[in-house]
C-alpha cells in the first residue's frame, strides 16, 4: 500500500473512501487565523525581553500584553483563551518582572495535576535560565524529597503546587512558610475550569484559608486565573477567590486550519440501535493514520481503554514503525517515563500517543497533526481542550470524535450545532455548602484562632463557631475560638467529597503492598462499592471483595473483566421545603430541599459494548438518608391514554434520557446529579421526575437545572425523537423498555413537560 505521509492526502481519502465517509455525520472546518500582536511593554526588564527574543518572541500576543499591564497595575485577572495560545506568559512575565524589581517577592502557582505542574516548572525554569536570573522555582507536591522541602519553604521565589498539598501540607504548617506568606505577591490558579462542583467548592474554602493566613502575615496577593473556554469564567474566578477580577479574553494567538469530523460507527443491531464498538473504529482509523506516519493522539476515557487501544495499535504497526513509536500516557506512569514520552512526541521519534485526559491539560507535547476522541469526553470544554492537542504549532489539524452507543455520545454526534454554536457549560460551585464549610472552618481554626467578629471570606462565623464549641471541636476563651484536639483536621478531609464519613478504598491486589487508593462518600458507595461491584479507579478495574460497612472500608482487587456493574437503588424522596415554584398547563416546576432515603437492592453485570445483562446478585446494606437540594417537574395525571403501567414506563424512559442530558448542561459528572421518576410524589401526589444533587446540602446543580429546565427538556425530547430505534434503546430511553409504546410514552411526557415550561417562560 502506498504511504500517504501528507495529511492533505489522508483528508482527501477520508472524504472519498466509503468505509470512512459513510459514517461521517458532520464535517466542520475552522479557518486559520493570523496572530494579533503588540510591542513589548515599555517597563519589561531588558533581561526578560532578551530571553524572549532568543526564543523568537519579539512581540506579545494582545492577551499577553493586556494581562501583563493589568497585573502590574495591581489588579487580579482571569485570562480566557483557547489551548496553546501562550497563557503561561500571562502569569510568568508579571511574576518574574516583580521578583526582579524586589527579590523578596514570592508567588504561589496552583495546578490541578502533577504532570502539569512539572511541565510548567520546566517552562518557567527555561525562561529563568535563558535570562540568566537568580530566581528559584520549585514544585512542592507528594513527590518532593524531604531533604529539599526546607529549601523550597525558605528560598522558593515561585512555589508550584496543587490544591491538595496546599490544603493538607502548606496551610496547616504555615509557620514553616513565613517567608512565602509574608511576601506573597501572586497566586496563580491555572485550568480554572477544573474547579467546579464539590471539588471547586472545597478549593474556594481552601482559598479563604489562604487569604486569611496571608492577611495574618500582612500580604494581599494578586490572583491570576487562566481558563479554557467556559460560559462564566469571570463569575467562577470571583466566586472561587472572592476577589474582583478583570476579564482578559482578547485572544491574539494564531490558529491553524482545523477540520472537526463527527464520526458515528455503523449500526450492527437495528432493533436495539447498537453500533459497532467505538474502540474498534478508533483502532482502524488511528492505525491508518499511524501507518502513514501522521502524528496522532488518541484520547480514551479510562486507563483500561487506553491500554486496550495501545495494544491494538502497537500490534498493527510493529513491523512497520516499531512498538516504541506508539506509547501510552496516563496516571500511574512514573515521572521519568512521562518526560521521555513528552520528549519523543516533541522531537518526532514517537508517532502516536494514547492517553486518558492526563494530556487534556496544557502539557506541551509538540506538533501533533491528528486528535481522535474515543467517545465524547463529557463536556464541551474538555472536547475543545483535547482538540487543542492537535495543530498546537498552528499547522493544519484533523480532529475526529468517534461516538459510542451511549445516549450522551449519540446526542452530541447528531447535534453538531449544539456543540459548535452553544457557549460551553457553566461551572457551578457552592462554597457555603454547610458540610464543606464546617470542614474548612475546623481547618482554619487549627491554623489560626478565630477572633470575635471575624469573617471567613464573606461569611459571618459566630453562629457556626458556637456550634463547633457545643460539639467540643473548638473552645472559646474570651473573644477567641481555639482548636482543641491534638490531631490536625486537614488530614481527614478530602477535597473531592462532601460527605462527613467516607468509605476508604483499600487495594489488596499485592499482599506485600496493600494501599489506600481512594475514598467515596457513603451514599455513592451503596451502588459503587457493594460486594462484587466492579469499581473503576483512574480507569483501572477493581472488584470489591468485601465492603465493611461498619468500619467504612472497601477491600478491592485489580481484575480485567469485560463487564461493569450497575446497582438498583430503591429511592424514597420527600420534599421538605419548597423554595421556588412555577405552575403552567397542569405542570409544576419546583425547587427546594429534599430528603432522599435510599436502599441498594440488586446489582446487574452488564457487558461492555453490547450492554447485555449477563448476571445479577443481591446487595445487603442498610438504608441511607441524604438531605440535599432538588429540582422537579410534575404533571397532573391527565394524559388520558397513559394509564398507570404506560405512565410509569414513560416516566422511567423520560428520566433515563434526562439523566444523560442534565449533566451536560450543568457541567457535572453524571454521578453528581441523580434523576428519579415517581408515579405519585409524596408532596403533591402527582407523577414527578426529580433531579437532585448527590451531595449533602447540594452544590448548586439542581438550582441551575430549575433555571434551565426548558432547555434540558427540549434537548431530551429531541434526543428521543431523533433516535432511529423504534421502541426504545440504550441510546435514548434505556434497555428496560417492556412495552412497544415505551419510546412513544416517554416522548409524550417530555413534550408535555416542555410545552408547560415554555408557557411558564412566556
Amino acid at each position: 500500500m502506498k504511504l500517504r505521509k501528507n495529511l492533505q492526502e489522508m483528508l482527501e481519502r477520508i472524504r472519498l473512501d466509503g468505509q470512512f465517509k459513510n459514517n461521517i455525520v458532520h464535517w466542520h472546518t475552522i479557518d486559520e487565523k493570523p496572530a494579533r500582536t503588540e510591542p513589548m511593554p515599555d517597563g519589561l526588564n531588558p533581561l526578560l525581553k532578551t530571553a524572549l527574543q532568543q526564543r523568537g518572541v519579539s512581540e506579545l500576543y494582545t492577551h499577553q500584553k493586556s494581562a501583563f499591564e493589568t497585573v502590574m497595575s495591581g489588579q487580579s485577572i482571569t485570562a480566557v483563551t483557547p489551548t496553546a495560545s501562550g497563557k503561561t506568559l500571562c502569569y510568568n512575565l508579571p511574576v518574574l518582572q516583580t521578583i526582579l524589581n524586589d527579590s523578596s517577592s514570592r508567588a504561589l502557582y496552583m495546578f490541578p495535576t502533577k504532570a502539569l505542574a512539572q511541565d510548567q516548572k520546566s517552562e518557567i525554569n527555561e525562561l529563568i535560565q535563558e535570562a540568566g536570573l537568580d530566581i528559584n522555582s520549585y514544585t512542592y507536591d507528594g513527590d518532593t524529597p524531604a531533604n529539599i522541602r526546607q529549601r523550597v519553604r525558605k528560598a522558593g521565589h515561585v512555589v508550584i503546587t496543587n490544591p491538595d498539598m496546599l490544603h493538607s501540607a502548606i496551610l496547616p504548617h504555615h509557620t514553616k512558610w513565613v517567608s512565602l506568606f509574608e511576601n506573597l505577591k501572586f497566586v496563580v490558579i491555572d485550568e480554572l475550569h477544573t474547579y467546579r462542583g464539590v471539588f471547586g467548592s472545597h478549593v474556594a474554602n481552601v482559598i479563604r484559608r489562604l487569604k486569611r493566613i496571608c492577611s495574618y502575615y500582612g500580604s494581599n496577593p494578586v490572583f491570576i486565573c487562566t481558563s479554557a473556554t467556559i460560559a462564566n469564567p469571570l463569575e467562577l474566578a470571583e466566586s472561587l477567590t472572592e476577589t474582583n477580577m478583570v476579564l482578559v479574553d482578547n485572544n491574539g494567538a494564531p490558529t491553524g486550519k482545523k477540520h472537526f469530523v463527527f464520526y458515528n460507527p455503523p449500526v450492527i443491531n437495528k432493533p436495539l440501535n447498537l453500533r459497532r464498538s467505538a474502540t474498534l473504529e478508533v483502532r482502524r482509523i488511528a492505525g491508518e493514520l499511524l501507518r502513514n506516519k501522521i502524528q496522532t493522539i488518541v484520547f480514551a476515557r479510562s486507563r483500561v481503554r487506553v491500554e486496550i487501544i495501545l495494544t491494538y495499535l502497537q500490534e498493527l504497526v510493529k513491523n512497520q514503525l516499531g512498538p516504541k513509536s506508539i506509547m501510552g500516557y496516563r496516571g500511574g506512569y512514573l515521572p521519568a517515563e512521562r518526560r521521555q514520552i513528552e520528549k519523543g512526541l516533541r522531537n518526532g521519534d514517537i508517532y502516536g500517543v494514547v492517553s486518558t485526559n492526563a494530556l487534556e491539560l496544557g502539557v506541551d507535547i509538540g506538533q501533533l497533526q491528528v486528535c481522535i476522541m474515543t467517545g465524547y469526553p463529557g463536556t464541551i470544554s474538555s472536547a475543545w481542550q483535547q482538540a487543542g492537542r492537535a495543530g498546537r504549532r498552528h499547522g493544519e489539524a484533523l480532529v475526529i470524535m468517534v461516538a459510542s452507543s451511549s445516549p450522551l455520545d449519540q446526542y452530541v454526534i447528531q447535534n453538531p450545532e449544539y456543540f459548535f454554536n452553544k457557549s460551553p457549560e457553566t461551572a457551578r460551585i457552592n462554597p457555603d455548602n454547610l458540610i464543606i464549610l464546617i470542614d474548612h472552618l475546623k481547618c482554619a481554626a487549627y491554623e489560626l484562632p478565630f477572633k470575635k467578629g471575624e469573617q471567613f471570606g464573606k461569611l459571618e462565623t459566630e453562629e457556626l463557631l458556637e456550634y463547633l464549641v457545643e460539639e467540643r471541636v473548638l473552645y472559646q476563651n474570651g473573644d477567641k475560638w481555639y482548636w482543641m484536639n491534638d490531631s490536625f483536621p486537614a488530614h481527614n478531609i478530602s477535597l473531592r467529597s462532601a460527605s462527613q464519613e467516607n468509605v476508604i478504598i483499600i487495594d489488596q491486589s499485592n499482599i506485600a503492598n496493600v494501599k489506600v487508593i481512594g475514598e467515596m462518600d457513603t451514599f455513592s458507595a451503596m451502588t459503587l462499592l457493594h460486594d462484587e461491584a466492579i469499581y473503576l479507579h483512574q480507569g483501572i478495574q477493581y472488584q470489591v471483595e468485601k465492603l465493611d460497612w461498619d468500619e467504612k472500608k472497601a477491600f478491592v482487587r485489580e481484575v480485567d473483566v469485560d463487564y461493569y456493574t450497575d446497582a438498583n437503588l430503591a429511592v424514597q424522596l420527600k420534599v421538605l421545603e419548597v423554595d421556588k415554584l412555577a405552575e403552567r398547563n397542569g405542570v409544576e416546576i419546583g425547587y427546594g430541599d429534599v430528603s432522599v432515603r435510599a436502599m441498594a437492592t440488586i446489582f446487574k453485570k452488564i457487558k461492555f459494548e453490547s450492554h447485555d445483562n449477563i448476571g445479577s446478585g443481591p446487595i445487603f446494606l442498610p438504608e441511607m438518608e441524604l438531605h440535599t437540594s432538588s429540582a422537579w417537574v410534575s404533571l397532573e395525571d391527565n394524559l388520558d391514554e397513559l394509564k398507570h403501567d404506560r405512565l410509569e414506563q414513560g416516566l422511567i424512559g423520560a428520566a433515563h434520557a434526562l439523566s444523560h442530558i442534565a449533566p451536560l448542561f450543568v457541567m457535572a459528572d453524571p454521578q453528581d446529579i441523580h434523576v428519579v421518576p415517581q408515579v405519585k410524589a409524596d408532596h403533591n401526589e402527582k407523577p414527578t421526575i426529580f433531579f437532585y444533587d448527590s451531595y449533602p446540602g447540594g452544590v448548586g446543580l439542581s438550582d441551575k437545572l430549575y433555571a434551565g429546565m426548558e432547555t434540558v427538556l427540549e434537548e431530551a425530547s429531541a434526543m428521543i425523537d431523533r433516535c432511529p430505534c423504534e421502541e426504545g434503546c440504550p441510546s435514548c430511553i434505556g434497555m428496560d423498555a417492556t412495552s412497544i409504546t415505551a419510546k412513544k410514552d416517554a416522548l409524550k411526557i417530555t413534550k408535555h413537560f416542555l410545552a408547560a415550561a415554555r408557557s411558564a417562560r412566556s
